[in-house]
């Protein structure tokens, strides 16, 4: 396409980043080859580092350089409290905005059977033992509002309620700020539904 096979490489191998097409793929390359060689360099070294020692803690399977990640380690934590979350964004998400001094569990993804992607492919037996232990209160189940994410949280729900655990579910609906008329119906109508006490 450019004339430079590794030109069209490298924009091609930018293309795995979520969000990014051909055009800004395309920007991308030329802008670190332009105007940023040593940025590039840095970059290639730390993802290149990244992606050989960065793998998933063996207690709750967010991403860590440790064989048990920070979180997890941190005897400040109330291990009574677990938020079962899917990626490790939503343990950055909820970590940053909300002040939660409990642990999490990290699924990577959401059951989905058509997909292939069961029980044991999101880590529910680990889960388990970690219900089993009888140290945890209350699961707080903070999952995406997708069929596959309902499913999810209704599997682990049931998981909770046979061990005799609390299990909520975090809140959905209308945004802080939103006008009504601008929220979708679907939204809205979990929103509603989902009304508590003032």
């Amino acid at each position: 396409m450019s004339g430079s096979p590794l030109l069209d490489a490298l924009v091609d191998a930018l293309r795995c980043l979520p969000g990014v097409g051909p055009k800004s793929a395309q920007r991308m390359a030329l802008h670190v080859l332009e105007r940023d060689r040593e940025g590039a360099r840095r970059l290639g070294l730390v993802l290149g580092e990244a992606v050989e020692r960065i793998g998933h803690c063996r207690i709750c399977r967010t991403l860590t350089e440790h064989d048990v990640c920070g979180i997890c380690s941190d005897a400040s934590r109330d291990p009574r409290s677990l938020c079962v979350v899917e990626t490790p964004a939503d343990v950055l998400a909820i970590d940053q905005a909300t002040g939660f001094r409990g642990r999490y569990h990290v699924l990577l993804g959401q059951l989905s059977p058509l997909d292939g992607i069961g029980p044991e492919e999101l880590g529910l037996d680990q889960l388990e033992q970690r219900l089993d232990a009888g140290e945890i209160d209350e699961l707080i189940l903070a999952m995406g509002t997708t069929v596959e994410g309902e499913v999810t949280a209704h599997y682990i729900h049931e998981l909770a309620r046979q061990r005799g655990i609390r299990s909520t579910r975090i809140a959905h609906g209308v945004p802080l700020g939103g006008d009504l008329e601008f929220v979708d119906r679907g939204t809205l109508s979990h929103a509603f539904a989902s009304r508590r006490d003032y």
